[in-house]
């Protein structure tokens, strides 16, 4: 695939969620939503997410538009000809092309 299809690239994302203790609000462990996934989409693809409920589809999808903040990983959207990284983006900037992309969810009914 060349360059200029590319259109995402995501590369080692995870999202862990800390578990806390109620009291002392501790870390004590986390769980792991998102864990390594890494992938390449080109213009003329795709992507459809499939799995249980609870298996991180929806925060993958979050974590790629960065309506939560993945834990480590990076997202390289190549809109344009130009190349962004979703992970490095000032709040401003974030704010400005997320009108150009959404999630869309499938109604099971």
């Amino acid at each position: 695939m060349s360059s200029d299809q590319v259109l995402l690239e995501v590369a080692g994302l995870k999202k862990y969620f800390r578990i806390k203790t109620p009291l002392l609000r501790r870390t004590i462990g986390h769980i792991r939503a998102v864990d390594d996934v890494s992938l390449t989409l080109s213009r003329s693809e795709t992507l459809g997410l499939v799995g249980e409920s609870g298996s991180g589809k929806t925060t993958l999808g979050r974590s790629l538009l960065r309506a939560i903040e993945p834990t480590s990983g990076t997202v390289v959207y190549h809109l344009d000809g130009e190349r962004v990284d979703f992970t490095s983006l000032s709040y401003r900037q974030l704010r400005d092309m997320r009108g150009h992309m959404q999630m869309i969810f499938q109604d099971p009914f």
